[in-house]
This record gives C-alpha cells, sequence and structure tokens, in this order.
C-alpha cells in the first residue's frame, strides 16, 4: 500500500467522505445494470417518441411479445417505464423525464468517443 504525508492523507480523507454511501452506491451500480442490455435500451428509445403496447413494440424491434413483456417487467421493476391502461389495452411510457436526459446524456456521450 502507498505511504502518504499527513496533508496528502488528510486531503484523501476528505475526498473519500464526500463518497455517497455504499448502499446508495450499489443501487446505483444495479440501476445501470438495467441499461446494459440492447433490448431494454431499444425499448427505452422507443418509449421516448410515443407511447406504446407490447404489440406494437414487438413489431418495431421484430422481437416476440413475451420478449418485449419479459423486459418491459425489468423496466416497470427499475422504475424505468410506467404503464397505463387504456380499454383492453396496456400502453407503456419512460417513468420520467429523468429516463430520457440519461438515454440522452449516454448518447451524447458514445458520440463524441
Amino acid at each position: 500500500m502507498p505511504e502518504f504525508d499527513a496533508t496528502k492523507k488528510q486531503a484523501l480523507s476528505k475526498i473519500a467522505s464526500n463518497l455517497p454511501k455504499e448502499e446508495l452506491l450499489y443501487d446505483l451500480a444495479e440501476f445501470f445494470k438495467i441499461f446494459g442490455d440492447s433490448s431494454r435500451i431499444r425499448i427505452l428509445s422507443l418509449l421516448r417518441e410515443e407511447k406504446l403496447c407490447v404489440n406494437a413494440i414487438s413489431y418495431l424491434l421484430q422481437l416476440s411479445a413475451s420478449a418485449v413483456s419479459h423486459q418491459l417487467r425489468i423496466l416497470r421493476q427499475a422504475r424505468l417505464v410506467r404503464y397505463q391502461k387504456i380499454g383492453k389495452e396496456v400502453f407503456y411510457s419512460l417513468d420520467d423525464d429523468h429516463i430520457e436526459k440519461i438515454l440522452d446524456q449516454g448518447l451524447e456521450h458514445i458520440k463524441e468517443m
């Protein structure tokens, strides 16, 4: 382990004290894991544009309805999407504008690489 003088140790301690709590960092890591699947990213990208039902998402992404439903369940549990029942159909949308901002910033970062 490296050795530091007292001044450097104090500065490093201050940095460490500003870190979020371990539990919060764990939750953040779990949150970002949700974005690690291209099918979920594709679904979120569609829902940025329009509220859609499972069949429409399935058609647009050329995925089975059961695969889309499975991914939507994961996205719902992570509070990334919400649903609204209209008549007999269930329509999905992004949960809030934070999700759109996360997608936008991620895309912007990738385009700059």
